[in-house]
């Protein structure tokens, strides 16, 4: 069996849900996912295409957050990954700040163009490595991007899943909820419940996260530690080195 991290472990669990795409963007701050979605493109051959921002190398916009914008709107982009300082049950997010709005107790940067890409790309993935009830929490403060919308509003976009650092949720867009659908190796079912402020479903069959495999290692560990130290040394240098 092999040995892996617990960031190892995430990347890999974020690479298995973009295998397929055509197109994978990832924006700033986000070490996992870009790791992710480089170790996808090479699990694809080379058919996936990977916009990193802030990546010089692996980033085929010219104008920045503009270019994303204008690909998204034309159905170029297949994934793209959101967090957020709060989560709710339905898929809101809320990167603005705690307490009511405007008068916040907690100031966060802002909501930048979430709510436009929420609306937008199919398979937005959700990514929160902290995993407790005042991240995941029953409704958040402010909604700086809805998980779902009307019938009557067009909307190709929305949250596919959420990853934590305990545990992987899938959501249905039917029922408007997440569903646990498996549990990291380090944690438990009940560690899950007890560390998260929303209601959810359960699959029939919850298992454990599976690992990446041997191979998966490899790249992870090499190609793919090469290719995301352009924009994250740091992580490349720490996160991705065998134990």
């Amino acid at each position: 069996m092999a040995e892996f991290s617990h960031t190892e472990l995430l990347v890999g669990a974020v690479a298995r849900m973009l295998e397929g795409l055509r197109h994978v963007a990832v924006g700033a701050s986000s070490p996992i996912q870009g790791a992710a979605a480089l170790l996808a493109r090479a699990l694809s051959g080379g058919r996936m295409r990977v916009s990193v921002l802030g990546s010089r190398t692996n980033n085929f916009f010219t104008d920045g957050g503009r270019e994303l914008f204008d690909c998204a709107a034309q159905g170029r982009i297949d994934a793209f990954f959101l967090g957020g300082g709060q989560i709710d049950g339905q898929g809101n997010i809320n990167l603005v700040g705690i307490g009511p709005y405007p008068k916040l107790d907690v100031r966060w940067p802002g909501s930048f163009g979430s709510a436009y890409l929420y609306f937008l790309v199919p398979r937005v993935i959700l990514f929160r490595e902290e995993h407790s009830v005042r991240t995941l929490v029953p409704k958040v403060d402010f909604i700086s991007a809805p998980g779902t919308s009307a019938a009557n509003i067009y909307r190709p976009g929305g949250p596919y899943a959420l990853l934590t650092g305990k545990a992987l949720f899938l959501f249905d867009r039917a029922l408007r909820r997440f569903r646990l659908e498996s549990v990291h190796p380090f944690s438990s079912v009940e560690d899950v419940a007890a560390n998260t402020g929303f209601e959810y479903d359960r699959a029939p069959d919850i298992g454990p996260t599976p690992g990446p495999p041997a191979e998966w290692l490899a790249l992870l560990r090499g190609r793919v530690r090469d290719e995301i130290a352009e924009t994250y040394p740091q992580f490349a240098a720490t996160a991705l080195s065998a134990p």
